[in-house]
């Protein structure tokens, strides 16, 4: 999520007083549009300036990574125990920045003890992507200004921008403000800022490489594969929660910003893929809300919940989640809805007296359904009955026989005869019910919020379903 590169200025340096001033107290109520105007963004990077342009600490840990990697691939001989060991402390590191950084500290999603923020402090330094007060103060920008040039890694800048991009070249306009007081009041959090480059050192090589070298003698296998190809991969893993997490899968809560959910992301994000949810619900500890979604970093909560090692974990209810859940499927309901042919409206049609309508059928096959006139020409070949079932309602009222005297007719039967509709009949027919006079298929309407009539249309009998544009 966050960058490996050196700690940016710091309101609230180590050491801060408990009570320091929320970064964020007193911006305007137009703070992202007064930041664009009166912030300054880096000039455009072209061949000519790009050098200057490198934030080189950040090249140099991401490239050193990568290369010593792939000389080591080649070289160095990959023992199962070393590969075991690998996977495992990759896992060790990436849950130090999902179930750490990002649903500790950035969203103080749930309660952890003081063994277990140690832990988590300590593998969050393995992954080498900041400290945790450096980390979460980008993330929160993120969340706060998303989609927007306050967003450190702003999607809208394209993939490769937001997954690795932002980080190779100097911010090219300073990140919104957010609030980071909080973690000023943490000793854990100031401890292992203060200490974050020795901490590295240890948990991103020293640790990996001694356990494989100490106990099955492989130290150069395991600075290689459970040193630098695991950082290089939890890099890239919660880099992907930047750009993949944006890019690939639905909108399932909400399509207005860029998070989309997808089980790929989740696959290699430690379960954070579910990132549509998380955007809209960023206080609840989980991502993945169903069982059998894929979501490591809520189970290790869970677990550590279970032991006594965390607590008060932060669930958004159910009726809240269900509610942007609706509106998206109302959404897709609605596009669906316009982009079939209905019915004319009786204000659409033309009023027939019922003299006319019997004039006029003795040159046309029309025939009269709950005070709509219907043209069935073009049916008359086609109908289960018959033709001459159809043909014997030629100039009359045939609402008895479709509605049950002869057979009552099914929902689609309803619907194609409203798409024959002619007419309106004068005065209507008196046993007509006035719910028959809506098709199935607009008993239940999918309205936009400015389309809503006062009460419900009583003159058809259609609900009105609401949902925003």
């Amino acid at each position: 999520m966050s960058s490996p590169a050196s700690e940016i200025d710091l309101k609230n340096k180590p050491g801060a007083v408990d009570d320091a001033e929320p970064d964020d107290m007193h911006l305007p109520d137009n703070y992202v549009e007064y930041a664009l105007i009166n912030s300054k963004s880096r000039p455009p990077i072209t061949w000519r300036n790009w050098w200057r342009e490198l934030n080189y600490l950040s090249v140099a840990i991401l490239t050193l990574s990568a290369s010593i990697s792939i000389y080591g691939a080649f070289t160095t001989k990959l023992r199962w125990e070393t590969a075991t060991f690998a996977v495992f402390y990759y896992f060790f590191t990436g849950l130090g920045i999902t179930a750490g950084y990002h649903r500790l500290w950035s969203h103080r999603s749930y309660n952890a003890s003081t063994p277990l923020q140690i832990l988590l402090a300590l593998a969050g330094a393995g992954a080498a992507q900041g400290s945790i007060r450096w980390w979460a103060r980008g993330h929160r920008a993120h969340h706060r200004y998303i989609d927007t040039d306050l967003d450190p890694y702003d999607a809208n800048r394209g993939f490769w921008w937001c997954h690795v991009g932002w980080m190779l070249v100097k911010p090219r306009r300073r990140p919104g403000v957010a609030d980071v007081s909080d973690l000023s009041k943490s000793a854990i959090v100031r401890w292992q800022q203060r200490w974050y480059v020795p901490l590295i050192l240890v948990m991103g090589f020293a640790v990996p490489t001694s356990i494989p070298g100490y106990f099955w003698g492989d130290w150069r296998g395991g600075y290689i594969y459970a040193g630098a190809l695991r950082m290089c991969m939890v890099h890239h893993s919660i880099f992907a929660l930047n750009s993949l997490a944006h890019w690939l899968g639905e909108t399932p809560f909400d399509d207005r910003h860029s998070p989309r959910d997808h089980l790929i992301t989740a696959l290699v994000t430690f379960g954070e893929g579910y990132h549509n949810f998380h955007h809209q619900f960023p206080t609840d500890y989980r991502n993945a809300i169903r069982w059998y979604q894929y979501d490591p970093t809520k189970w290790f909560i869970a677990f550590c919940a279970k032991i006594g090692l965390a607590s008060h974990l932060k669930v958004f209810p159910d009726n809240e989640v269900t509610k942007g859940q609706l509106t998206m499927e109302l959404k897709r309901l609605r596009k669906t809805q316009d982009g079939l042919v209905w019915p004319k409206e009786h204000v659409d049609l033309p009023i027939i007296s019922y003299e006319s309508f019997q004039e006029q059928s003795q040159t046309r096959p029309l025939v009269l359904v709950s005070g709509f006139i219907h043209d069935v020409g073009g049916f008359l070949d086609e109908h289960p009955g018959g033709r001459h079932l159809l043909g014997k309602q030629i100039g009359k009222d045939a609402s008895t026989a479709f509605f049950g005297g002869v057979y009552d007719h099914s929902n689609a039967a309803h619907n194609l005869l409203s798409m024959m509709r002619v007419g309106v009949l004068h005065g209507g027919v008196p046993h007509a019910l006035q719910e028959r006079d809506v098709p199935p298929s607009q008993y239940l309407r999918v309205t936009r919020y400015d389309e809503l009539p006062m009460n419900l249309d009583q003159a058809s009998g259609t609900v009105n379903v609401g949902v925003a544009a």
